[in-house]
C-alpha cells in the first residue's frame, strides 16, 4: 500500500514529462540512433575485452544479456584482489601524497603505471572501510585529465566503478553521500562523447530494470546538464546532434520506455531538477487538471489509496510546508468523495491557521527570523489554485467554494454581547483567525470572479447567512456581498431574484445588519429597476409594522435612497458612500434612472418619511441623524427637508421672546401611566438644524441669486436659532425646574422624567455652542455667549454627577457629545494654536476659562475613544473614513503641541482644580489617537506623522522616512519622561505611564533593522537599568516596552538571566541560612517590584522563547522523519540543522540558567510560584522533545552536538537537584500556612490557605512527571549516542518518600505533651487517635 501511494506521488511528474516531451518532440538523429539505442555503443575507446573488469549490474554471467552495462565490478577471479590489504594502505597513502603536490605530473606517472582493476579494488576497499574515499577520489580525477586519451579512459572507468559502489548499498550513509558529491562535481570536465555514452547507459539501465537501489539517479541530472553545455557536435546513433538535441533524445527515450516500479519515486524526483518546461504555463495547467482527474479517478476504484494519501500527509510534522498548489487543488478534487470530505477540509483548515500562526511567530522574533526562512504563505498558494482553476479545473471549483466558506463559517467574529462583538479566544490568536477569515472572503470573491457557472451558489449562500445567522456577526459576509456586488452589478442582474427575496426578511433583521445589507446592495439598486422596486415596497410595509426594529430599518433604506440618488442641479459631493464600476457608467440611458424621475422618486420618499416624524422617538432620531447626508448629496432636496425640520421645531418652539425657557421640553416627554419615556428627541432634531444650516448657507446660497421667497425658510430658522441661544442664556436652572433640590433617581417618576428633561437641555447646549461658535466669525460678544452657553452645561453636568453618588458611573460621561469631530478639530486649534492677532482678543474670553478648555480636550478623547470601539464617530461626516482621518490629524498637532510646550508639571502652578489638567488629558489623548491610527490607518501612516511635522520640507524625500519621522517624534516624549523622572518629589506614575504607552505605541512604526529602532531600544535599556521607581504599573509598562523592542533585536534570554539575578538578590533565598549577593542588573528591579511585577513578567517572556524553541524543534523534528522515509536523501540533509540545533541548545542552556535562579528565590505565595511550576514543566518538556529528536538523529547515522552533552550535564547539576528543593520549599510552607489558618481558627482564614495550597501545589505532580519522562529518553539516546548521558543524573530524595527520623521524634514529643493529663482508664481509647495523627503528619511531611 506505501507502494501504491508512492505512484501516486510520482503520477504527477510522469504525467507532466511524458506530456511535455509529446507536445514538443525532440529531434531524432539518423536511422539507428533513437532513444539510446536497443544496442549500446559502448564506451567510446574502452577495451571490452580486457579480463580485469566485465560490465554488470548482477554479476551476470556469460549467458546473460550481452548489452554492456556501466557498472562496474571488480571480476572475483582477478589478480587484483590477490592483493589484499598488503599493499592497499601504501598504495592509496602514495596517491594521496603525490595528489598534494603542486604539479600532477608524478602523479599521472604513477596512476599510468597502475592497472585499473587495482585503483578499483582500491577505491571499493578504502570506500567499504570507510578510510578517507573522498580523499582518494579526488587524488585520481586530479591525475587523469581528459586532455589525455589515457587520462579520460581512467576517469570514466573510476567514475563508473563509483557509480557502482553507491547502487551496492555496502557502504556507510555519509561515505555514499561523499562520493556522490564529488561525481556531480566531475561531471562537466568529461568531454562530450563521454557524457553521453554515460547517459546513454543510465537510460539503458533503467529500461531494462538493473539498478540496485536508484541512489545514483541523482547523478543522471547532473550529466544532462553538462551535455547541454557542452558546445560541440556529437556522434549520437548514426547522426550527429548538439548537446541540447542529444538531450532531449535521452529524455524522450526515457519518458517512451517502462519503469520498474522500485524506481518511479527516484526517476520523477530526477525530473524535477531537469528544465524540462517548453509549453505556455495554461497548457500546463491543462496538463495538471488531467493529472488530478486521474489520481481522483485512482482513489475512487481504491479506498485504500485514499486512507494512504491522507496518512501520509498527516504523517509530516508540519504538513504546511510540504504542500504546494498542485497538491492543495488535488485535496480540493478529493473531497468530492464524500468520505474524505471532512478529514481533507479538516487537514486544509489547520493547515491554514497553522501558516498564519507560524508567521505571526516569526514576524515577532528575530531569533526565529535569523534562523529559519520564511516560506510562501499557504494563503498564497490557495489564491494561485484559484488563479490556475480558470483552466478547466471544475473538480477544483466546487471545494474551493466549500473550502472559503468553511474558513469564514469557522474564523469570523463571535457572537454580540451587549451590542458588542466578543471574541472567545485569546488576543494572540486573534491575528490569524483575522486573517483566516480573510482569505476564506478572497478565495469566494476571486472564485466568483473567475467561474460564471458558481455565481449563483455563492451569492445565494452569503445571502443565507446574512438572514440565517442574525444573532451571530455578520459583518465579514456584508463585505464579501459589497465587494461581489462592486464588482460587477450589472452581471448581477441575473441573480437579482435572490436578492428580491432576500429583502422580505428585513423587517426580521436587527437594524445593524439591514443597514450593512442595504449598504452593500446599493449598487445593484442603480442598475436594476426590479429590485428597486422591489425594496420600495418592503420598505413601505416595514414602515408601518408592529415592531420598532423594522420601523427603523424602514427610515435606514429610504435614507440611503435618498443619498444615493442624484436630483438634477444637486452639487456634486466628494462624500459619496460607494464609487460605481466603470461596468455601470451606462445605465443612467434608461428613463426611470435620469435626473428628473430621481426628484419626483426621492420627493414621494420625503412624503413617507415625514410620517416617521409621528413615531417613537428612535425613529425620529434616525430621521435626524440621515437628513445632513441627504441634504448635502443631494441638495435640491433641501426646500423639502427645511421645510420638514422647520415645521417639526416649531412644534416644541415658544414663539414669545419673553418666554423662559425658550423650548417645551415637557412636550419632548411621553408619559403613560407609571412608564415615562422621550418622545421628541429635541436635541437631535436642533443638532440637524443647525448642521444643515451652516452647511447650506456656506454651499448653496453664494452659488445662488437672490430668490426672496426660498430665503424665507432659511431665515426663520436663523431667528429661532438665535433666539432660542439668548433665551437659554437668560434662562436658570430653575426655569427647567433642574436645580440642586431637584430629584435625579432612577426610582421615581420625576426622577426618571429629571434625568431626560436634564440630558435634552445639555444636549441643546452644546448644539447652540457649536452654532454660535461656527457663525462668530470671531466675534467677542459670540464668544462670551458660547462660554454662558457652556456655564449652563457645567452647572446641570455637576449636578448630575454629584447626584450620581460615589461608585456609579457618571451621567455626562455616559452621554455623546453633540459636538462634531470637525468642530472640536477647529475649537482645539483655536485655543491653543491660533496667534492671528486680530482674534487675540475674542479668543481670550473662551481662554479664561480652563474649564471649558479642558471641556473641548475630554469631548476630543471622548470622539477618539468612541472611533477605536466602532470604527466611527457620531455627528456629521462621523462615518467618512477619510473626514476621519483628516480630523485626527489636526487634533493630534494640536495636542501634541499644547503637551510639549506646557507640561504639567508647570500647568497653573499653586491651582488644585479637580479633574485631570489639560496636559495630561492632551497626552491621554494622544495615546488614544496613536493606538486608534495603527488599528484604522496603517497604510496611511505616513501622512499622519507627516501633517504632525510643522516643520516639514516640501521637498524632503517622502519615500522611507517613517521611521525617521516617528524617530523624531520619540524625542519629544522621551524628553518628557526624563524630565519627569528627574522630579523626585512630584513623580506623577500615570503621567509616566501614558508616555510609556505612548513610546510604545510609537516604536511599532520603527523598522527593526534601522538605526532608530536600536537607539531606542538602547534608550529603553538605560532607562531600565538607571532609574528605581517603586511603582508596579510604571516598572510593567517600561519591562514590557524593553521586552517588546528586544525581541525584534535578538532573543531576550541574556536579559532574563540577569533579571532573574536582580530577582533572587532582592526576595533572599529559600534556604534562609544563605545570604544572597545582590547583582544589580537593572534598578528597575527593587523590593517593591520584584515580585510580582517583574517576576510574572520575566516567566511570561520565558514562555514565549520556550514556545519558539519548541516550534523550532518541531521543524526538525519534520526535517528528520522526511530523510528517515526518503532512501535516496543525500547526506547534506542533516548538515543544515547544525546551526539551528546549536541556536536551541544555547537558547535552553541560558534558559536553564535563568530557571537556576528563580527555583533558588524565595518567591511570595500566589501566580509567581505557580506559574513558575508550570514553565519548569514546560521547560522539562521541552528538553524532552530535544531528545527524542536526537534519537530520530541517531536513527538516520548521525550523533549529538557537544553542546547538547553540555547541556544535559547542565541540568543534571544545576536545575533537577534544585527543583526537587523548590518543591520541598513550597510544600513546607504550604503545610505553615494551613497550620495558622487552623491555630487562628477562623473557617475564612482556613478556606484561603486550602485553596492556596491546592492551586500551588496542583502543578508539581506535572513536574515530577516532566523530569521523570526526560530522564527516561536520556537513557534511551544514551543507549542509541553511546555516550553517557545520565552520569551527571542524581536520584532525588524527595522521590524515596523515606520517614525523616527528627522530624518524627519532633511530632511524637508533640503529640504526647497534647495527651497530658488524660485520665489513666482513658489511655487506651487515646492511642487509636494519636496513631492516626501521627500517619497524617508523615504524609504531609514526606
Amino acid at each position: 500500500m506505501h507502494l501504491l501511494l508512492s505512484l501516486v506521488f510520482s503520477m504527477f511528474s510522469f504525467w507532466l514529462h511524458v506530456s511535455l516531451h509529446f507536445l514538443n518532440p525532440p529531434r531524432r538523429g539518423p536511422a539507428g540512433g533513437g532513444g539510446g539505442g536497443t544496442k549500446s555503443m559502448g564506451f567510446g575507446g574502452l577495451e571490452p575485452d580486457r579480463p580485469e573488469f566485465h560490465f554488470c549490474l548482477c554479476h551476470c554471467g556469460p549467458d546473460s544479456n550481452p548489452r554492456r552495462n556501466y557498472l562496474i565490478s571488480p571480476n572475483p577471479e582477478s589478480s587484483s584482489s590477490k592483493l589484499g590489504s598488503l599493499i592497499c594502505a601504501t598504495m592509496d597513502q602514495k596517491i594521496i601524497s603525490l595528489a598534494a603536490e603542486k604539479t600532477a605530473d608524478r602523479l599521472q606517472e604513477f596512476l599510468q603505471s597502475l592497472k585499473d582493476n587495482d585503483l578499483a579494488n582500491l577505491l571499493q576497499n578504502q570506500a567499504v572501510k570507510g578510510k578517507a574515499a573522498g580523499a582518494l577520489l579526488r587524488a585520481i580525477f586530479k591525475g587523469s585529465p581528459c586532455s589525455e586519451e589515457a587520462g579520460a579512459l581512467r576517469r570514466l572507468k573510476i567514475y563508473i566503478c563509483g557509480i557502482h559502489l553507491v547502487e551496492s548499498g555496502d557502504l556507510q550513509k555519509e561515505v555514499a553521500s561523499e562520493i556522490i558529491g564529488l561525481l556531480m562535481l566531475e561531471a562537466h570536465n568529461f568531454p562530450g562523447p563521454l557524457l553521453v555514452e554515460l547517459a546513454r547507459e543510465f537510460v539503458g539501465a533503467i529500461e531494462e530494470g538493473s539498478l540496485t537501489n536508484g541512489r545514483s539517479l541523482e547523478l543522471l541530472p547532473i550529466i544532462l546538464t553538462a551535455l547541454v553545455a557542452n558546445k560541440e557536435n556529437l556522434a549520437y546513433g548514426k547522426g550527429v546532434l548538439s548537446g541540447e538535441e542529444c538531450k532531449k533524445q535521452l529524455i524522450n527515450t526515457l519518458c517512451s520506455g517502462r519503469w520498474d516500479r522500485q524506481y518511479v519515486i527516484q526517476l520523477t524526483s530526477m525530473f524535477k531538477l531537469l528544465d524540462l518546461v517548453t509549453v505556455p504555463s495554461g497548457e500546463l495547467r491543462h496538463v495538471e487538471g488531467t493529472v488530478i482527474l486521474h489520481i481522483v479517478f485512482a482513489i475512487k476504484l481504491d479506498c485504500e489509496l485514499g486512507r494512504e494519501l491522507l496518512k501520509h500527509l498527516k504523517a509530516g510534522q508540519d504538513f504546511s510546508n510540504n504542500i504546494c498548489p498542485f497538491s492543495i487543488a488535488l485535496l480540493l478534487s478529493v473531497t468530492r468523495i464524500q468520505r474524505y470530505e471532512e478529514q481533507v477540509f479538516d487537514l486544509l483548515k489547520a493547515s491554514v491557521v497553522k501558516s498564519f500562526k507560524d508567521l505571526q511567530l516569526l514576524q515577532g522574533s528575530k531569533f526565529l527570523q535569523n534562523l529559519v526562512t520564511q516560506r510562501s504563505c499557504v494563503s498564497t498558494m490557495i489564491l494561485e489554485v484559484v488563479k490556475n482553476s480558470v483552466h478547466s479545473w471544475d473538480h477544483v471549483t466546487q471545494g474551493l467554494v466549500e473550502f472559503g466558506f468553511i474558513l469564514m463559517d469557522s474564523y469570523g467574529p463571535k457572537k454580540i454581547l451587549d451590542g458588542k462583538t466578543i471574541e472567545t479566544s485569546s488576543s494572540l490568536s486573534k491575528i490569524p483567525n483575522q486573517h483566516a477569515c480573510k482569505l476564506g472572503a478572497n478565495i469566494l470573491l476571486e472564485t466568483f470572479k473567475i467561474h460564471e457557472m458558481i455565481r449563483q451558489e455563492i451569492l445565494e449562500q452569503v445571502l443565507n447567512r446574512v438572514v440565517t445567522r442574525a444573532s451571530s456577526p455578520i459583518s465579514h459576509y456584508l463585505d464579501l456581498l459589497s465587494s461581489i456586488i462592486m464588482y460587477a452589478p450589472l452581471v448581477l442582474q441575473s441573480c437579482s431574484s435572490k436578492v428580491t427575496e432576500t429583502f422580505d426578511y428585513l423587517s426580521f433583521l436587527p437594524l445593524q445588519t439591514v443597514q450593512g445589507l442595504l449598504k452593500a446592495v446599493q449598487p445593484l439598486l442603480k442598475v436594476s429597476m426590479s429590485v428597486r422596486d422591489s425594496l420600495i415596497l418592503v420598505l413601505r410595509k416595514a414602515m408601518f409594522a408592529s415592531q420598532l426594529d423594522a420601523r427603523k430599518s424602514a427610515v435606514a433604506g429610504f435614507l440611503l435612497l435618498l443619498k444615493n440618488f442624484k436630483v438634477l442641479g444637486s452639487l456634486s459631493s466628494s462624500q459619496c458612500s460607494q464609487s460605481i464600476g466603470v461596468s455601470q457608467v451606462h445605465v443612467d440611458v434608461h428613463s426611470r434612472y435620469n435626473s428628473v424621475a430621481n426628484e419626483t422618486f426621492c420627493l414621494e420618499i420625503i412624503d413617507s418619511l415625514r410620517r416617521c416624524l409621528g413615531q417613537q422617538a428612535d425613529v425620529r432620531l434616525m430621521l435626524y441623524e440621515g437628513f445632513y447626508d441627504v441634504l448635502r448629496r443631494n441638495s435640491q432636496l433641501a426646500n423639502s427637508i427645511m421645510q420638514t425640520l422647520l415645521s417639526q421645531l416649531k412644534q416644541f418652539y415658544e414663539p414669545e421672546p419673553d418666554v423662559l425657557p425658550p423650548l417645551k421640553l415637557e412636550a419632548c416627554i411621553l408619559t403613560q401611566g407609571d412608564r415615562i419615556s422621550l418622545q421628541e428627541p429635541l436635541d437631535y432634531l436642533l443638532c440637524c438644524v443647525q448642521h444643515c444650516l451652516v452647511w447650506y448657507k456656506s454651499r448653496v446660497m453664494p452659488l445662488q441669486q437672490e430668490e426672496e421667497e426660498e430665503e424665507g425658510f432659511y431665515q426663520d430658522l436663523e431667528d429661532m436659532l438665535e433666539s432660542v441661544t439668548s433665551r437659554m442664556i437668560k434662562s436658570e436652572l430653575e426655569d427647567f425646574e433642574l436645580d440642586k433640590s431637584a430629584d435625579f433617581s432612577q426610582n421615581s417618576g420625576v426622577g426618571i422624567k429629571n434625568n431626560i428633561c436634564a440630558s435634552l437641555v445639555m444636549g441643546i447646549c452644546e448644539v447652540l455652542i457649536e452654532y454660535n461658535f461656527s457663525i462668530s466669525n470671531f466675534s467677542k460678544n459670540k464668544f462670551e455667549e458660547v462660554l454662558s452657553l457652556f456655564m449652563c452645561y457645567k452647572k446641570l453636568s455637576d449636578i448630575l454627577n454629584e447626584k450620581a453618588g460615589k461608585g456609579k458611573a457618571k451621567t455626562a460621561n455616559k452621554m455623546d457629545s453633540f459636538l462634531s469631530m470637525k468642530f472640536v478639530s477647529d475649537l482645539l486649534t483655536a485655543l491653543f494654536r491660533d496667534s492671528t492677532q486680530s482674534h487675540e482678543e475674542s479668543l481670550s474670553v473662551l481662554r479664561s476659562s480652563n474649564e471649558f478648555m479642558r471641556y473641548a480636550v475630554s469631548v476630543a478623547l471622548q470622539k477618539v475613544q468612541q472611533l477605536k470601539e466602532t470604527g466611527h464617530v457620531s455627528g456629521p461626516d462621523g462615518q467618512n473614513p477619510e473626514k476621519i482621518f483628516q480630523n485626527l490629524c489636526d487634533i493630534t498637532r494640536v495636542l501634541l503641541w499644547r503637551y510639549t510646550s506646557i507640561p504639567t508639571s508647570v500647568e497653573d502652578l499653586g491651582k488644585k482644580e479637580k479633574g485631570k489638567s489639560i496636559s495630561l488629558l492632551c497626552l491621554e489623548g494622544l495615546q488614544k489617537i496613536f493606538s486608534a491610527v495603527q488599528q484604522f490607518y496603517q497604510p496611511k501612516i505616513h501622512h499622519f506623522l507627516r501633517a504632525l511635522d510643522v516643520t516639514d520640507n516640501e521637498g524632503e524625500e517622502a519615500e522611507g522616512s517613517v521611521s525617521h519621522r516617528a524617530a523624531f517624534q520619540i524625542r519629544q516624549f522621551q524628553r518628557c519622561l526624563l524630565n519627569l523622572l528627574s522630579q523626585e518629589e512630584d513623580f506623577d506614575s500615570k503621567e509616566a505611564l501614558l508616555l510609556v504607552t505612548v513610546l510604545s505605541n510609537l516604536s511599532r512604526l520603527l523598522e527593526p533593522s534601522s538605526p532608530q529602532f536600536v537607539q531606542m531600544l538602547s534608550w529603553t535599556l538605560k532607562i531600565c537599568k538607571e532609574n528605581s521607581w517603586e511603582d508596579a504599573s510604571f516598572c510593567k509598562g517600561l519591562m514590557n516596552l524593553l521586552f517588546s523592542l528586544h525581541v525584534l533585536y535578538k532573543s531576550p534570554v541574556t536579559l532574563l538571566r540577569d533579571l532573574s539575578q536582580d530577582i533572587h538578590g532582592h526576595l533572599g533565598d529559600i534556604d534562609q541560612d544563605i545570604e544572597v549577593e545582590k547583582t544589580n542588573h537593572f534598578a528597575m528591579v527593587n523590593l517593591r517590584t520584584a515580585a510580582p511585577t517583574v517576576c510574572l513578567l520575566v516567566l511570561s517572556q520565558a514562555e514565549k522563547v520556550l514556545e519558539e524553541v519548541d516550534w523550532l524543534i518541531t521543524k526538525l523534528k519534520g526535517q528528520v522523519s522526511q530523510e528517515i522515509l526518503s532512501e535516496e536523501a543525500s547526506s547534506q540533509a542533516t548538515l543544515p540543522n547544525h546551526p539551528v540545533e546549536k541556536a536551541i541548545i544555547m537558547q535552553l542552556g541560558t534558559l536553564l540558567t535563568f530557571f537556576h535562579e528563580l527555583v533558588q528565590t524565595a518567591l511570595p505565595s500566589g501566580s509567581c510560584v505557580d506559574i513558575l511550576l508550570k514553565d519548569l514543566c514546560k521547560m522539562y518538556t521541552i528538553l524532552t522533545a530535544l531528545v527524542r529528536y536526537y534519537l530520530q538523529v541517531c536513527q538516520s547515522s548521525g550523533g549529538i552536538l557537544k553542546n547538547m552533552e553540555k547541556l544535559v550535564k547542565l541540568s543534571g547539576s544545576h536545575l533537577t537537584p534544585l527543583c526537587y528543593s523548590f518543591i520541598s520549599y513550597i510544600q513546607n510552607k504550604s503545610q505553615s500556612l494551613t497550620c495558622t489558618g487552623e491555630k487562628k481558627g477562623k473557617a475564612p482564614a482556613v478556606a484561603t490557605a486550602m485553596a492556596r495550597v491546592l492551586r500551588e501545589t496542583k502543578p508539581i505532580p506535572n513536574l515530577i512527571f516532566a523530569i521523570e519522562q526526560y530522564e527516561k529518553f536520556l537513557i534511551h539516546l544514551s543507549k542509541k549516542s553511546k555516550v553517557n548521558l545520565m552520569q551527571h543524573m542524581k536520584l532525588s530524595t524527595s522521590r524515596d518518600f523515606k520517614i525523616k527520623g527528627n522530624i518524627l521524634d519532633v511530632v511524637l514529643r508533640e503529640d504526647e505533651d497534647d495527651n497530658e493529663g488524660t485520665a489513666s482508664e482513658h489511655e487506651g481509647q487515646n492511642k487509636e487517635p494519636a496513631k492516626k495523627k501521627r500517619k497524617k503528619e508523615m504524609k504531609c511531611l514526606s
